[in-house]
């Protein structure tokens, strides 16, 4: 299962969660409304791992493609150099968008 995937799943069983909360505590039941916040809890928590496995998935990326760039440009080899730029561009954003 991708990390979209995770992300998605954690956001519906958060959604599912508040709508339990509120549920319970619009019909005074206690025990629904807690088991609401707890499945809330679940997904935010699922969705903070989807984030951070892609944050780290990003840093390799980030790392493998500035060690392209600089094995490019001790070696002359042009091609290498830029390839390997872009893949640590890529990596860097794809850090930054799961902040």
């Amino acid at each position: 299962m991708g990390n979209g995937t995770k992300r998605v799943k954690g956001k519906t069983e958060e959604i599912k969660g508040a709508v339990k909360a509120t549920a319970g505590a619009l019909i005074h039941n206690d025990q629904l409304q807690a088991e609401g916040h707890a499945e809330q809890v679940e997904g935010q928590s699922r969705q903070n791992l989807a984030k951070a496995q892609e944050r780290v998935k990003g840093a390799g990326e980030e790392l493998a493609g500035e060690t392209k760039d600089a094995v490019g440009g001790l070696i002359g080899d042009d091609h290498l150099e830029a390839e390997g730029k872009a893949q640590a561009r890529k990596g860097k954003a794809r850090q930054n968008i799961n902040t």
